[in-house]
């Protein structure tokens, strides 16, 4: 917000609050090391406290109606108002009643902050951290923007204090009630109602007495001379003890204990929806193995959920750095995982490097302790052990939070006070696993308990591997595995799983299962004989972790992908997950495991079998469909991404799940595809023309220009984009025409494709620059990560204009960008000016030039696809190949709205005055 708003609120000849001379006072913030916050308690109509941090030479503010909480957790609703000036932190006095904000106010605090990440990146994000040092406030802070509502004009934010030294606990006293009076003055604001001494618009300023100068300068003294003394130290033995923190109360539920060899873990029950309320702490699930670290004067075991001791196998340096936590003795609890290049924990990949032998990218997440230096704190609450547990992992290895250097090989587990479906909501939209939601006061017991529970963003469990069916691709190889779990003593079909496995995975299964074969079924019931036809049996002793879409109403699994080997868990523990039902796990009983996502309207595709989902993704029943038998595949098991598994039947089941999202932008359409019959590894090449042996389902279409006569690509349905499975499509890229107004297309597409050294962050500013310039235009626009290496900004226009004056209306845009910023912008595809700099591509605007289709795949490593996005979630935390076949199904469940619902809706007309320009305007 700019001051405009500001000072149209406020009669400047009535009231004496500052008008905004912000020159002064910015070229002396500019000498000061951290920007400066202010807290105003302000008695106008209603008491509230006006919350305000210097950023951008203003003050941002927010208005919080109960004041700031030192309570860890606790939500304080806080309205984001307009921005003050620079002069505004010293105003204290009273505004004239019938004028904005009439009342006393005065100034509750004051000092210095720091941001902990980008200032500008969190505030676009609507997620604040940072450290307060002022007078009364201290340690970090969380300001958090809440999802608005249909018609809400305010935007409401949350002030959260974060878990640290400088947070108290709820019976502690209140810091609103501690120290109510002004930092300034040492005066109540009770004393400045009726133009009471102050500064006011009578009276002016009022000077600071002898007396209150004297009582600030001995808060001062004070609080200095409460800073411990270890602080200044360099001996490691000087720190204080993690356990000092402790309050008298957890204090005594200390027992001395000597430490054991294992403790039962505590796990969490599955519930439809995170549990609502304050008393809960979120974080992450992490997509690993849950392991103890028991460590003892220096030496560290690390132990399954079961006891088994696994030190051996991950190598050790991860022991050294668990070591170096404590001098002495402790049990943590944490998760072991591998971090894709995204940032991501990855079960397959923890898998591969296991299976490979490589130690290198091995990292730990500590998220509990239990025991310390001869202490249980199994009955200490939970936010207080790992309030202990994060001052350990800081002490040890501050680095490891990443805010500094590279980040350590143990790290803290953060966790999140928002509500619960909030931070569930974000989890999944970066298509993670979903969360874990534990009671902040809650104790640790071994055993599965309604404190901890967890939430979903995608089915996923555990299942007994009964058997597999053969490969028809590869020799001594599994094509699918079929699945059971526990029913009582009985071992219960519950149907295959049959992509996600690379094909070294692929063989080692092979070789494992066959030397558990059987010569008849393990299954308590007798199969069909479709699902028994072909398969080899094998006792049911290994377990498979598979994620899947849905249970089919006859309880099979629906489009499941293999995520790997559960070594850590015994085949008899496996049965079916069951769900509560109730949001709030603590009131909850009962169980749903049949409900399937909204989203998901469609049937699997089997292995030989044809695609059974035949309908769109807008189909109204959760039945499974019974489906035209059509564009079958040959050979469903063929892997065409290597490195993450993914084969023909992935990417069809893939493609049926997200057919009403891609089906607008390549149904329709002259395409040209990359195709790869051998997987992203072999021989790639562009298809544009009909080719011998093309699925049946796939249409061809006259190109009036083309001399040769040869016709063009075309899908109508969800049936041609099987068949483009069938003959090896790994990537789908559409012309920005539909068929039947060829010549005159209906969007435009800026590519921004990063030269090397150039940082993500740059092609995000760069993105949201040709949005302005876009809309500068009088054109919408709209963007999605490429699957490669950038992003594109996509504008849907009236089919009004030809190929010329679009291709022209582009490269205006691009020119003008780089002439404006030569140093940053590129219009010309020449590599050799491309070093440091983002080429704007426009030539994907000219008559048969195509960009890859929203939600295609792609053929890279990894098996990425073009997302849409929100512009709001632009952040270096997503990637150009952060999505893909695997986890962007997790994203599209999540999602409340389609970025990209409204975008043909968008369109509008190139106006011809810009096709010359380009410039913003």
């Amino acid at each position: 917000m700019a001051l405009e708003t500001y000072r149209a609120k406020r009669n400047f000849e009535r009231t004496a609050e500052p008008k905004g001379s912000t020159r002064q006072r910015a070229s002396k913030a500019k000498a000061k090391s951290a920007p400066a916050f202010v807290i105003q308690k302000h008695a106008a109509r209603r008491l509230h406290y006006d919350f305000r941090l210097e950023m951008d030479g203003v003050l941002k503010s927010w208005a919080v109606a109960k004041g700031p909480s030192l309570v860890a957790g606790e939500k304080r609703l806080a309205v984001h108002v307009e921005d003050h000036p620079l002069d505004y932190g010293d105003f204290e006095g009273t505004i004239p009643k019938g004028e904005y904000g009439g009342g006393s106010v005065i100034v509750w605090d004051r000092g210095r902050y720091t941001p902990l990440h980008d200032l500008d990146a969190m505030y676009r994000k609507g997620h604040l951290e940072f450290s307060l040092e002022g007078e009364k406030l201290a340690g970090r802070w969380h300001l958090v923007r809440m999802a608005g509502k249909r018609g809400e004009k305010r935007e409401n934010w949350l002030l959260i204090k974060a878990e640290d030294e400088a947070a108290r606990s709820e019976d502690a006293p209140d810091i609103l009630e501690e120290a109510p009076d002004s930092v300034l003055t040492g005066r109540p604001v009770e004393a400045l109602e009726g133009e009471a001494p102050g500064w006011s618009s009578k009276t002016g300023p009022i000077r600071e007495t002898p007396g209150t100068k004297a009582a600030r300068k001995t808060r001062r003294q004070a609080k200095q001379t409460a800073t411990p003394d270890a602080e200044v130290g360099t001996d490691r033995q000087a720190d204080p003890s993690p356990l000092d923190g402790l309050s008298a109360r957890d204090r005594r539920k200390l027992k001395p204990l000597d430490l054991p060899d294992f403790i039962e873990p505590q796990l969490a029950t599955l519930v439809a929806k995170p549990p609502k309320g304050g008393r809960w702490l979120h974080e992450v699930k992490f997509d690993g193995y849950r392991l103890q670290a028991r460590i003892d004067q220096g030496q560290t075991r690390l132990l399954t959920r079961s006891g088994l001791d696994w030190t051996e196998r991950f190598g050790p340096a991860i022991g050294k750095a668990l070591a170096g936590l404590t001098e002495g003795s402790a049990l943590i609890d944490g998760e072991l995982v591998v971090e894709t290049g995204a940032g991501s924990s990855d079960f397959s990949a923890l898998q591969a490097d296991l299976s490979a032998g490589r130690q290198d990218r091995f990292v730990y997440y500590a998220f509990d302790l239990f025991h310390l230096d001869g202490q249980d704190l199994t009955d200490v609450p939970l936010e207080s052990r790992k309030a202990i547990l994060e001052r350990l992992v800081q002490a040890a290895e501050p680095q490891g939070r990443g805010e500094q250097g590279a980040p350590g090989l143990v790290r803290f587990s953060a966790h999140f006070g928002e509500e619960g479906g909030l931070v569930l909501e974000h989890a999944c939209r970066l298509s993670l696993e979903g969360i874990l939601s534990k009671r902040a006061d809650g104790a640790y017991h071994g055993g599965r308990s309604k404190d901890w529970v967890k939430s979903k963003c995608s089915a996923r469990q555990e299942f007994v591997i009964a058997g597999y069916m053969p490969s028809t691709a590869a020799r001594n190889a599994i094509g699918s595995l079929v699945l059971g779990v526990y029913e009582g003593d009985d071992l219960v079909h519950v149907g295959r799983v049959g992509t996600g496995f690379s094909a070294a995975t692929a063989r080692m299964l092979h070789d494992r299962l066959e030397e558990l074969h059987l010569p008849k079924s393990p299954f308590a019931q007798k199969l069909p004989s479709e699902a028994a036809r072909g398969v080899r049996f094998c006792r049911p002793e290994l377990v498979a972790e598979v994620e899947f879409r849905a249970w089919t109403a006859d309880g099979q699994l629906r489009h499941a992908a293999f995520r790997g080997l559960r070594e850590d868990k015994p085949a008899s523990d496996i049965v079916r997950e069951a769900e509560m039902g109730e949001a709030d796990a603590a009131a909850s009983t009962g169980g749903d495991h049949g409900k399937a996502p909204a989203e998901d309207r469609n049937g699997a595709t089997g292995a030989g079998k044809p695609a059974a989902a035949r309908t769109s993704g807008a189909a109204k029943s959760r039945k499974p469909t019974r489906a035209p038998q059509l564009a079958k595949l040959t050979h469903p098991d063929r892997i065409y991404w290597p490195d993450a598994g993914v084969t023909k039947e992935g990417l069809a089941d893939y493609y049926v799940a997200v057919w009403r999202f891609i089906a607008p932008f390549v149904a329709g359409r002259p395409l040209s595809l990359l195709r790869g019959p051998e997987g992203i590894d072999s021989a790639t090449f562009f298809q544009k023309h009909a080719w011998r042996g093309m699925n049946k389902a796939i249409d061809t279409v006259p190109d009036p220009q083309d001399a040769k006569g040869e016709p063009l690509l075309m899908i109508r349905d969800i049936d041609g984009l099987i068949g483009l499975v069938q003959g090896a499509a790994l990537e789908i890229h559409p012309w920005g025409a539909p068929v039947k107004d060829l010549e005159r297309p209906d969007m435009i597409i800026m590519d921004l494709d990063p030269g090397p050294g150039v940082e993500w962050a740059e092609v995000i500013e760069a993105a949201r620059e040709v949005k302005a310039r876009l809309e500068a235009a009088g054109l919408a626009a709209f963007v999605k990560t490429s699957g490669g290496k950038g992003l594109h900004v996509v504008s849907p226009i009236k089919p009004k204009a030809d190929w010329d004056t679009a291709k022209r209306f582009t490269k205006a845009i691009a020119e003008a960008m780089a002439a404006d910023a030569p140093e940053r912008f590129v219009a010309q595809v020449t590599k050799s000016k491309r070093k440091g700099r983002i080429l704007v591509d426009y030539l994907r605007n000219g008559r048969g030039n195509t960009a890859v289709a929203p939600y295609s795949s792609r053929a890279r490593p990894g098996a990425p696809v073009s997302m849409p996005l929100g512009w709001d979630e632009l952040s270096e935390a997503i990637g150009p190949a952060y999505f893909t076949v695997d986890n962007a199904l997790s994203r599209l469940n999540s999602l409340d709205h389609d970025p990209w619902g409204e975008f043909y809706k968008a369109a509008a007309p190139i106006p011809p005055e810009k096709a010359k320009s380009g410039s913003k305007g």
